[in-house]
């Protein structure tokens, strides 16, 4: 007796463009982006190559389909990491944390984000983790001034470099966790390394 497949067994558009950017995060664990080809991400969700482009109309529309879910989904747990208290430096450790933990659970955002930085043309996917990376620092910059407002930061602080310090500690310990290839290392060290950072900041009184 011959099963009769009708459109309903298959996967919805959503569905398999879901499951290609998850792929492309995959194996961005492992290898950069320009090396991953169409070919790759369609053996990873087990289609052919033609049916992959009727999802996505080339590789550089996975990789921004890849960026924007990264930038809505690492948005979301920054800011409700930043809501989880009042007091805005218990809030800049939270969202530090959260970072740390968004990496380790998806290693190939950071692969993929920087080999977007590194191009010169200025691409819609350079210009959505632009737009990630303003997003993220006016999260930081209305963090570090409510610091400053409530005295639990110094009052002199210059918050701009503050904020671009932030991230830039976040980045190191994602290049030194990459380049000793065990991205899970960051949590270890993410403690001690915010907490200079809290001495360079923080109120001296």
């Amino acid at each position: 007796m011959f099963v009769k497949f009708t459109a309903l067994t298959r996967f919805p558009t959503e569905t398999r463009q879901a499951e290609i950017v998850a792929a492309a995060l995959r194996l961005a664990q492992d290898h950069s982006p320009a090396f991953i080809t169409t070919t790759d991400l369609a053996r990873a969700v087990g289609l052919s190559q033609g049916a992959l482009f009727k999802h996505f109309s080339s590789k550089d529309a996975v990789w921004l389909a890849a960026i924007t879910w990264v930038t809505e989904h690492l948005l979301q747990s920054l800011n409700e990491a930043a809501q989880r208290t009042e007091v805005p430096l218990d809030s800049l450790r939270c969202v530090f944390d959260a970072h740390v933990d968004f990496v380790v659970t998806h290693p190939g955002v950071p692969r993929v984000i920087f080999h977007e930085l590194q191009q010169s043309a200025d691409s819609p996917l350079k210009q959505r983790v632009r737009g990630l990376m303003q997003s993220y620092r006016q999260l930081l910059l209305r963090l570090l001034k409510a610091a400053v407002q409530c005295g639990d930061a110094a009052a002199d602080l210059d918050v701009s470099a503050a904020a671009t310090l932030f991230v830039g500690i976040v980045q190191g310990l994602v290049m030194q966790s990459m380049l000793g290839g065990q991205i899970s290392s960051m949590r270890a060290q993410a403690p001690a390394v915010f907490h200079l950072y809290l001495c360079g900041i923080r109120n001296p009184s």
